[in-house]
């Protein structure tokens, strides 16, 4: 099987990122698996598969928007058991800054 590498902008909308993603790199460095994402103006409840909640700001230059885009992480939680299909999706994605998915609502 060939790898399949999917491409994302840079400067994606974070939220949209993160819905699409469904991961979470947390200050320790530790990638959890997202729940649930709830959204309330320019911030986000986020909500992890071991039950821990995050107040997340819709900011593309954050911490956590960077680690994700760079995949500066030291290792996995063990509560969310994220399965390894998802890393290795994860770990095949791409950032580029003039090329890829800018990931718009889809119109009807």
């Amino acid at each position: 099987m060939t790898e399949v590498k999917r491409y994302y902008r840079k400067q994606v909308d974070f939220f949209r990122l993160l819905n699409k993603i469904k991961l979470w790199p947390s200050r320790t460095g530790v990638l959890h698996g997202i729940r649930s994402i709830k959204e309330k103006g320019k911030y986000a409840e986020l909500t992890t598969h071991c039950n821990q909640t995050f107040t997340v700001v819709n900011s593309r230059k954050s911490r956590a928007a960077r680690w994700l885009r760079n995949k500066w992480m030291t290792g996995t939680c063990k509560a969310c058991k994220i399965p390894s299909w998802k890393l290795e999706k994860y770990s095949t994605t791409m950032f580029t800054q003039h090329y890829g998915s800018e990931l718009k609502e889809k119109r009807e």
